[in-house]
């Protein structure tokens, strides 16, 4: 009797599957640009770990052998950058193929406290709001950049493909936010302050 291959695929956080994933596009990365790449990305959609956080993932994959590190001596200097191995890409093929998905978790800062603005005044509702437009504006313009940066390479088959799926995905969420934040403003016009 054959053993179910997700008996032997060791718990991980989704974090280092993430991990996983960004070291998918055929380049070695250092903790220091894995960090960059997850702030570039993982931010819009996910939360980009922090630094201690990539280097404590990336010990945890390097120990179950799904990343390899590679030393290189630049002169004085030691640079270790990770790459992906044959079993981290199973491992991950196999999170994405056989775990289940899941309904995912809206930790919305903003709707909380708009749920519970009658204990606060309506003119610090409105404020909180009229923030938001403007990180939504700043984020807009943030991933309309990631996007760019992915044409040329975004074709199906090509290798930033599924990443302008998500950019794009991103960009319509980011619109809708926008939207609704307006409409709400606009409800809050008529109460009193």
């Amino acid at each position: 009797m054959s053993q179910d291959p997700r008996d032997r695929t060791p718990e991980l956080p989704v974090t280092s599957y993430a991990l996983l994933g960004l070291l998918t596009f055929g380049d070695e990365l250092t903790g220091y640009e894995l960090k960059q790449r997850a702030d570039n990305t993982l931010r819009f959609y996910w939360v980009a770990p922090a630094m201690s956080q990539i280097y404590t993932e990336l010990g945890r994959l390097t120990e179950h052998g799904y990343v390899e590190p590679v030393t290189t001596q630049g002169g004085a200097r030691r640079t270790t950058s990770y790459r992906i191995t044959a079993a981290g890409s199973t491992a991950l093929r196999a999170w994405i193929d056989e775990s289940r998905v899941g309904f995912p978790t809206l930790k919305h800062t903003v709707l909380l406290r708009l749920l519970i603005g009658h204990a606060s005044e309506p003119d610090r509702m409105r404020a909180i709001l009229e923030d938001y437009v403007a990180e939504l504006a700043g984020a807009l313009r943030d991933l309309r950049d990631v996007r760019d940066s992915l044409r040329g390479a975004d074709g199906p088959g090509e290798p930033f493909h599924y990443p302008s799926v998500v950019a794009d995905w991103g960009l319509d969420y980011f619109a809708a936010e926008t939207r609704h934040t307006r409409r709400a403003l606009a409800r809050l016009a008529d109460v009193a302050p």
